[in-house]
């Protein structure tokens, strides 16, 4: 299979180049989509021109990034797609596992969660309740058996790509994927991978940082996407 490596980017200076260092090693095509970086991003990234860059004109969100990512798997005619974080908490060395069973499946996702590599390394707690109650979501809702909701590193078959209409520009961009991934009945795997948190002070932005205010703002985004889906009635999933 034609595989794309993709990485969302937004003020990555400080792990840029190690990331793409070790990403160059596991992928033979690496687009990186600049989501309107203002510190050196920029600059590193003319180091690497072997990888492909599209550049946003301004901060869009992290979901805007993916689809842009989407749109290039697309349009270059790839088989399937990987993406990956540029903060340091993926192995680019799992790039080829990742897509391998794309054979089978539609959508691969990353859990942090299915085994422990590491006992010394946890998430931040408020972090790990979010992703445990929208898991219990996912589950219960859209009839899914994952056990981590908002893992970045993912694969995608190109196919799969090509039935999304994704409208949220933002971090809880996910939640509608997984939505309309039910709707379209797509094949789903979990691969454990690695917990890394090498940085818990980064931050969502805004309200979001707010764990109260994230969750809800998830639990809206996440009803309104299975209204749109026809899945569910909005109110009665996601209590």
């Amino acid at each position: 299979m034609r595989i794309l490596t993709a990485i969302p980017v937004y003020n990555e200076e400080q792990y840029l180049q190690g990331v793409l260092q070790a990403t160059l090693k596991y992928a033979d095509n690496v687009l990186v989509v600049d989501d309107g970086s203002t510190d050196r991003t920029p600059e590193l990234l003319r180091e690497f021109p072997q990888v492909s860059v599209v550049r946003h004109s301004q901060n869009s969100g992290y979901g805007a990034a993916l689809k842009t990512a989407f749109r290039q798997t697309i349009e270059g005619g790839y088989d399937g797609l990987v993406t990956l974080d540029c903060d340091g908490q993926h192995e680019p060395a799992m790039i080829p596992e990742m897509a391998a069973p794309l054979a089978q499946f539609d959508v691969v996702s990353g859990s942090r969660y299915l085994k422990v590599f590491d006992p010394s390394q946890a998430p931040p707690p408020e972090r790990r309740k979010i992703n445990t109650e929208v898991t219990r979501w996912l589950n219960e809702c859209l009839g899914f058996q994952l056990t981590d909701a908002f893992c970045g590193f993912k694969a995608y078959r190109r196919t799969s790509l090509e039935g999304f209409d994704l409208t949220v520009p933002g971090y809880a961009m996910p939640l509608e994927l997984w939505v309309q991934a039910a709707a379209h009945g797509l094949k789903i795997t979990e691969i454990a991978v690695p917990l890394i948190y090498l940085d818990e002070k980064r931050a969502f932005g805004g309200a979001l940082d707010d764990p109260t205010y994230r969750l809800n703002h998830y639990r809206e985004v996440f009803q309104t996407a299975l209204t749109r889906s026809g899945l569910q009635a909005a109110g009665s999933c996601a209590g």
